[in-house]
Formats: C-alpha cells, structure tokens, sequence
C-alpha cells in the first residue's frame, strides 16, 4: 500500500495518506478541502547510507576529501 504526501492548496497543511485506488477522494483532514497536491518525497530505503561496507584508502594516508573511508581517493 503506498503512502503518499500531499499538501492543502486552501490551508497548506501538509499530510500523508495511504491510497489504495487511484479514485480514493483525498481530503484534508484540517480544513476538510478536497484540493490537495501531491508532493514529491524522498523516500530511504533498508540499505541506507550506514549500512555499506566502508573500504580503506588505497593511498593509505587515511585521510583523504573525506576520512578515506569511502574509497573516494
């Protein structure tokens, strides 16, 4: 079931709903007004950025553009 974010174009509050089909009336559950646009979101996934194996410099200074962790150099 997808979540998406919208935001109010009468009182811009901004919220989330769960759609199940495309012909789901979305309303805002502030001022109850049926204009409301879809925003585009980031969404993060379960491999986020933490989770990649780091690999050493191969210059071995370990220093680096940024802590030669990331195997940039």
């Amino acid at each position: 079931m997808p979540i998406y974010e919208y935001v109010c174009e009468e009182c811009q509050e901004q919220f989330e709903k769960i759609v199940l089909n495309k012909q789901q009336e979305i309303a805002c559950p502030k001022c109850s007004s049926k204009k409301a646009a879809i925003q585009l979101s980031v969404f993060s996934s379960a491999l986020g950025a933490g989770s990649a194996k780091s690999t050493p410099s191969s210059s071995g200074s370990g220093g680096g553009c940024c802590g030669g962790g990331c195997g940039c150099n």
